[in-house]
């Protein structure tokens, strides 16, 4: 079983400003309670092929958590996917952005999230809850980059 969540947010951002944050990678902790940590290999500007490792903490449990951008057109769209081997795992992610006037954004971002072994069984509760927050992980998202 598969499934996506997504979120949408509109932010008082210029998009420019807007990509370079997301691009980043390593503010995910500044919107994102589940990441604990998180690095970026090769240093420098993300690119195709960067990769993130992070140390993610879901539902009590740590886990470690690699991701490869697949996609990388600024300031408009990146795009990952999990590389890591866990239970359940985002095959698919990303961003999109559009500018909706002066100084404003709106981002949406999404992920296909896929259950291996075990974790076709925990899927659903994962895909539940992402959902559930998903209105909440927008603000997030919204808040983080007002506020940088």
């Amino acid at each position: 079983m598969s499934g996506q969540f997504e979120a949408t947010t509109e932010v008082n951002r210029p998009i420019e400003e807007v990509f370079a944050f997301l691009a980043a990678g390593t503010n995910d902790p500044k919107f994102s309670p589940r990441v604990q940590e998180i690095t970026k290999t090769p240093e420098g500007p993300t690119a195709v092929g960067t990769i993130f490792t992070s140390t993610v903490k879901d539902a009590g449990m740590k886990s470690a958590r690699r991701f490869r951008i697949t996609e990388f057109e600024a300031p408009h769209l990146i795009r990952w996917t999990e590389i890591s081997k866990n239970s359940v795992t985002a095959d698919q992610g990303g961003y999109d952005l559009e500018s909706t006037g002066a100084g404003t954004t709106r981002v949406r971002i999404f992920n296909v999230l896929n259950g291996h072994g075990i974790g076709k069984l925990l899927v659903g509760f994962a895909l539940g809850a992402a959902r559930k927050d998903a209105p909440a992980f927008g603000q997030r998202i919204k808040t983080a980059v007002e506020a940088s």
